[in-house]
C-alpha cells in the first residue's frame, strides 16, 4: 500500500501495554479498546468494515463470516501474537488482506514457562503449595515417604515441533540432564542436534512411546489438530508426563483427562487448553495436573516487544513496502 498523508485507521481490539498505546496513537489513527473485553463478533465485523489495519489478538476469531463483510479498505490484519490459528488466512489471501505475526519475541519466555512445567509437574510443586496453604499449621513437618515426585535428570523428553521455542526448550532441559529427543517435520541442522545430543524421531508413535516427558511445542495448524490423538496418547507409558505451552488443540483433552484420571498417564502441565477459556473440569480437580491460564508468554517485556512488532509491521506495510513479518502457512 502506497505511503499516503491520512494517518491509517487501526482498530485494536485488545487493551495493549500503555507505551505500545501511547506510540499507536502517535503514528497512526487508532480506536483502542479501553475496556479491555473480548469484541463481539457484531463488534469485529464492525471493525473490518471501518479499519484500514485490524489488530487482533489470538483469541479473537477473524473467520470468514468477519472477512467476507470487511471493506475494501482492509488491506492488513497485524495479528497481536505469534500463532495465526485465529485468523482465516485462506480468505484473506483471497481478499488480498495481508497477516503479520509477531514471531520470535517470546521465544524465551515461553521456553522459560515450559521448563518450569516440566520441573514442577513431576516434583508436585503445586500440590506441596497448595497442600501447606490449606493445613497452614496443621501441617506436621518433613516425612521421608511423603509427597515424593520424580527426578527428571537423566530422563527422556520427547520434543514435538523443533522450532524456536522448542530448541530453547531443548538447551534449557539439557542444563537439566534430561536426554532430548525429538519429532519434527524436518530434521533440525546436524550443528543443534549435535550441541544438544538430540536424537530425531520420524515416527511421531515410536517416540511417544518411549518417553518419560513429552513438550508440545508445535503450532495448531490442521495437520495438528489433535496430533495427540487417543490413539497416541494410550502409546504412553504410564509414567510419563505431558507439558503444553503450545495449542490445546493438539491433544485430545477429554482423552488426556480420561487417562490422567485412570492413572494411565503419570500428570499433565497445561497452559493452554483445547476449548478456551472453558477448561475441562476433570482435569481442574485432578491434583496430577497443573494447570496455568494461557500465561506462558506472559511477561511485560515479552507484550512490549510484541507491540513493537506490530507497530513495524503496519509502519513498514503504510510506507509502501512488504511488512518483515507476513505470514504464510505454518509447519512444525
Amino acid at each position: 500500500m502506497p505511503s499516503t498523508a491520512r494517518k491509517p485507521k487501526v482498530v485494536v481490539t485488545r487493551k495493549l501495554p500503555d507505551i505500545v498505546e501511547t506510540r499507536m496513537r502517535e503514528l497512526f489513527e487508532t480506536q483502542l479498546n479501553i475496556a479491555d473485553t473480548p469484541m463481539s463478533q457484531a463488534a469485529l465485523i464492525e471493525a473490518a468494515k471501518t479499519a484500514n489495519v485490524l489488530v487482533p489478538t489470538v483469541t479473537d476469531k477473524i473467520d470468514r463470516s468477519v472477512l467476507a463483510q470487511a471493506g475494501p479498505q482492509l488491506k492488513l490484519i497485524a495479528n497481536f501474537g505469534t500463532g495465526v490459528d485465529n485468523v482465516d488466512l485462506d480468505t484473506a489471501r483471497n481478499r488480498s488482506i495481508i497477516v503479520t505475526n509477531t514471531p520470535g519475541v517470546l521465544t524465551e519466555d515461553t521456553a522459560d514457562m515450559t521448563m518450569a512445567l516440566i520441573l514442577a509437574v513431576p516434583r508436585r510443586l503445586a500440590e506441596g503449595t497448595a497442600y501447606l496453604k490449606e493445613q497452614n499449621a496443621a501441617w506436621g513437618g518433613w516425612s521421608p515417604t511423603w509427597m515424593l515426585g520424580n527426578r527428571i535428570y537423566g530422563k527422556r523428553l520427547g520434543i514435538i515441533g523443533m522450532g524456536r521455542i522448542g530448541t530453547a526448550v531443548a538447551r534449557r532441559a539439557r542444563a537439566f540432564g534430561l536426554q532430548i529427543h525429538y519429532h519434527n517435520r524436518r530434521r533440525v541442522a546436524e550443528e543443534i542436534e549435535q550441541e544438544l545430543e538430540a536424537t530425531y524421531w520420524e515416527s511421531l508413535d515410536q517416540m511417544l512411546a518411549r518417553m518419560d516427558i513429552i513438550s508440545v511445542n508445535c503450532p495448531h495448524t490442521p495437520a495438528t489438530y489433535h496430533l495427540l490423538s487417543a490413539r497416541r496418547l494410550n502409546l504412553l507409558k504410564p509414567t510419563t508426563f505431558i507439558v503444553n505451552t503450545a495449542r490445546g488443540e493438539v491433544i485430545d483433552e477429554n482423552e488426556l483427562s480420561r487417562l490422567i484420571e485412570a492413572e494411565k498417564i503419570a500428570g499433565a502441565g497445561l497452559d493452554v487448553f483445547e476449548h478456551e477459556p472453558a477448561v475441562n473440569p476433570k482435569l481442574l480437580s485432578s491434583s496430577r495436573v497443573v494447570a496455568l491460564p494461557h500465561m506462558g508468554s506472559s511477561t511485560i517485556e515479552g507484550r512490549v516487544d510484541m507491540g513493537e512488532k506490530v507497530i513495524i509491521n503496519i509502519k513498514t506495510f503504510m510506507d509502501g513496502h512488504a511488512p518483515p513479518d507476513r505470514v504464510f502457512p505454518a509447519m512444525f
